[in-house]
């Protein structure tokens, strides 16, 4: 592609409206291109159908713009980008359902409300779920439990978490 051309599509590409883009910025870090990307994230929840082995985990999209929610991830081949935490179908490798990290929320415990806010509209489904330890707690377990979801997950790097009984 030549550089004028990559110019004019530059000057010319928008992903959202330009005069309320600073209202919208205030309230939503990913607006530049949530509009887009929540349309693609919404095509993929409805046009596929889930089978019973789910996973979520966290994806690292390499990047090198200058914006606040860039993540650094040392153990990643590529250190920088942004983060996605998604849910993924096991058997297809189709992602789900999806949204950005764009920083710790304080009010609540995230990694439970991320898997939680992905399995809200499949609760009482019979669903398998499998998480990597990040995602892995035994009250997460709990609440799945009582949805009919299983939940397998890697347990034991917070040993605070673990009842005595479980231990021995």
């Amino acid at each position: 592609m030549s550089r004028n051309r990559l110019r004019d599509i530059m000057e010319n590409l928008r992903f959202g409206l330009k005069p309320t883009m600073t209202q919208r910025l205030e309230t939503d870090k990913f607006a530049m291109v949530s509009d887009i990307c929540n349309k693609f994230i919404d095509n993929c929840a409805t046009s596929y159908k889930l089978g019973e082995n789910l996973v979520v985990d966290e994806r690292l999209f390499p990047s090198k713009a200058r914006c606040k929610f860039i993540q650094y991830m040392p153990n990643k081949p590529d250190k920088f980008g942004i983060k996605f935490w998604m849910l993924v179908d096991v058997d297809s490798k189709f992602m789900c359902n999806a949204f950005p990290y764009l920083g710790k929320d304080k009010s609540r415990s995230e990694t439970e409300n991320v898997v939680i806010r992905f399995l809200n509209p499949h609760l009482n489904t019979g669903r398998n779920v499998t998480a990597d330890n990040y995602f892995s707690s035994l009250s997460l377990a709990k609440r799945l439990k009582l949805k009919n979801i299983s939940f397998v997950g890697t347990v034991g790097r917070h040993r605070k978490e673990i009842p005595n009984e479980v231990r021995k």
